[in-house]
């Protein structure tokens, strides 16, 4: 949560004038400034609420990471290559099962993205 407040309130900062500053804001500084707070404004109780669900999650996911997390690293440590799986499938039976694609589907997929110039 605090990765999106931060930029947020750099923004809102380097929206103001500088105190110092004798001079009147120009027209665009004063449209910056004016679009910066209302941008706040109106994204102030998504941002509360988006606090409140980190909150809430904030347990689970340090448990996840505690049982899971290990083994997940080690599981990313023998994946070089994200891109030659297929996406996950979930069995009836509730295994999780991921495909390794066939050489031929990996380069029909290569193929398909290519752009010649």
């Amino acid at each position: 949560m605090r990765q999106v407040l931060y930029p947020l309130a750099a923004i809102g900062f380097l929206a103001q004038p500088a105190l110092a500053e004798e001079e009147a804001p120009s027209l665009m500084e004063r449209g910056a400034q004016l679009f910066i707070e209302g941008f706040m404004q109106e994204m102030e109780p998504a941002l509360k609420d988006l606090q409140g669900l980190a909150d809430e999650m904030e347990p689970a996911l340090r448990q996840f990471m505690t049982e899971i997390g290990p083994g997940f690293m080690d599981l990313l440590g023998e994946i070089e290559d994200l891109s030659a799986y297929h996406a996950p499938e979930i069995l009836p039976n509730g295994d999780i099962i991921i495909r390794k694609k066939t050489p031929a589907e990996k380069a029909a997929e290569d193929s398909d993205g290519d752009i010649e110039i």
